[in-house]
């Protein structure tokens, strides 16, 4: 630790981001970067706390708490503040395969248990991350890592999601050969498809896959396994096949006039901008346009955010997001201690450019939809809702309840389901490879990795239901380690 007092001469200080009014003309990345003296200054927050949980990773009441990666956080905080960038970088690369995707896309889930953050705000975790990786790429130091010795085994990950990435990157460490099958024509998965440009850079993600082309891992793109390519073709050639195909089942709102033309999932909507916007700058058209349409988005969380600024970008006549839950408190409750992420009242990007143009957060809370409506072509003109509040049960659990009298319709010539997702595909290559699946729909795993079949693993959503990138992450290095403990007797993968 380089300044005992650190935590108490600084505040906590943030680069600035574009204005919301500014960065909604284009689809660049609105993040904004600090200068060296900051990121030093930020660096010197972090206490000598003695027990530090940012890089926990546990769950406490079921509930996350601290980095699944268990990045090393305090010493890399410490190098930035001596301005020992090169050091910070090893010891940030001995944890995370993708600083750069969890320094833009992650909510810090470290941030929420920092021990500083008991009493002041928490140290600038994810923006020191992601400097030190950008500044490594700048300076030339992250270059192609080739395996000294290869082992001759041939393992292949079936999705190319951060799950997929990781695993990838750290079998082809240990030596052996890696391909990676991608049903979509990029590779990236959800970082290519799932998140917009304005929050991921394209660019950084290609930056890394190239990377990776280089270190010997092999893409391959537009081949459905278990369609296009047989999965006995894929036993055949494979020691090892490990699935990563991510939890891409969307959550349904099945009311009346759910037929309606207009009403899209997110992701159909996500997918759809950002392909036009890399193949033709959007001028091939090949997309879903908001544009002067009363837009309705369906559901919280960091898809609706982005169906938000993607609308905000398209030039929505107006925007209204609905979330069945209450509007969270802006201090944690007493059910949320620390070292719990924290249930607080937020304003994500999206809601921020809402508001800077429409002159509010675009959020209305305990709301429940009754209803599409629709006009006499068959396509949405507006909802039906109705407000609810949330009842305690005999059993103690909470229930919706509607309030009489609040019935109202909203216009929307465009709604976006944004409510989550069930778990994976499971017709296909799930059912062709005869894998177990569990309680919650998603593929059985044990404390490998392992499925049912032998030879077979999975990791990510696919496994674990839908969660965060930094999960993800986590998840296919430790069924990297599975899969080279089965093919090799032992793993010297962390």
């Amino acid at each position: 630790m380089g300044k005992p007092t650190g935590f108490m001469e600084y505040v906590r200080e943030l680069p600035v981001d574009r204005a919301p009014l500014e960065r909604l003309h284009d689809w660049q990345e609105f993040h904004g970067h600090a200068p060296e003296a900051m990121l030093r200054e930020q660096g010197a927050r972090c206490m000598d706390c003695g027990v530090p949980f940012c890089h926990t990773g546990a769950l406490f009441n079921g509930m996350a708490s601290g980095c699944p990666i268990n990045n090393l956080i305090p010493e890399w905080n410490d190098l930035v503040y001596r301005g020992q960038w090169r050091e910070a970088l090893h010891r940030l690369q001995k944890t995370n395969n993708f600083p750069e995707f969890t320094g833009r896309v992650c909510p810090a889930p470290c941030e929420g248990s920092c021990v500083l953050g008991i009493s002041e705000p928490p140290v600038t975790i994810k923006n020191i991350e992601c400097e030190i990786i950008e500044r490594a790429f700048a300076e030339g130091w992250v270059t192609p890592e080739i395996p000294a010795k290869r082992t001759g085994k041939k393992v292949a990950i079936i999705g190319s999601g951060p799950a997929g990435l990781a695993c990838a990157a750290q079998l082809n460490t240990a030596g052996h050969w890696v391909t990676v099958f991608e049903r979509a024509d990029r590779i990236g998965g959800l970082l290519m498809y799932g998140i917009p440009n304005m929050k991921l850079d394209k660019r950084i993600v290609e930056r890394r896959v190239d990377l990776m082309s280089e270190e010997g891992v092999r893409f391959v793109t537009r081949t459905n396994v278990g369609k296009d390519f047989p999965v006995e073709k894929l036993k055949q050639e494979f020691d090892a096949v490990v699935l990563c195909g991510g939890a891409t089942k969307a959550r349904d709102l099945p009311i009346e006039g759910r037929n309606l033309q207009g009403i899209h999932f997110a992701m159909e909507f996500l997918h759809a901008n950002t392909k036009s916007l890399l193949d033709s700058n959007h001028e091939d058209g090949n997309y879903l346009s908001a544009k002067d349409q009363d837009v309705i988005v369906i559901g919280g969380g960091d898809t609706g955010t982005d169906c938000v600024g993607t609308s905000m970008r398209h030039g929505c006549r107006s925007l209204v997001q609905f979330e069945i839950l209450p509007q969270p408190p802006n201090e944690r409750a007493a059910d949320n201690p620390w070292p719990q992420w924290p249930k607080v009242y937020r304003r994500d990007y999206g809601q921020e450019e809402a508001a800077a143009k429409f002159g509010s957060d675009p959020r209305e809370y305990c709301i429940m939809s009754k209803a599409f409506i629709g006009d006499e072509q068959g396509r949405v003109q507006g909802i039906r809702t109705v407000q609810i509040e949330w009842v305690k049960g005999a059993n103690g659990g909470f229930a919706p309840q509607e309030i009489l009298d609040t019935e109202k319709v909203w216009p929307a010539q465009m709604v976006l389901l944004a409510m989550g997702f069930l778990g994976p595909e499971k017709d296909g290559l799930l059912d062709q490879l005869g894998v177990t699946i569990n309680e919650r729909g998603n593929v059985a795993i044990g404390k490998n990795s392992e499925t049912s079949v032998a030879s077979v693993f999975a990791a990510g959503d696919m496994s674990r239901g839908q969660s965060l990138v930094v999960w993800a992450i986590a998840d296919g290095r430790r069924a990297a380690r599975g899969v080279d403990q089965y093919l090799m007797g032992e793993s010297v993968l962390p």
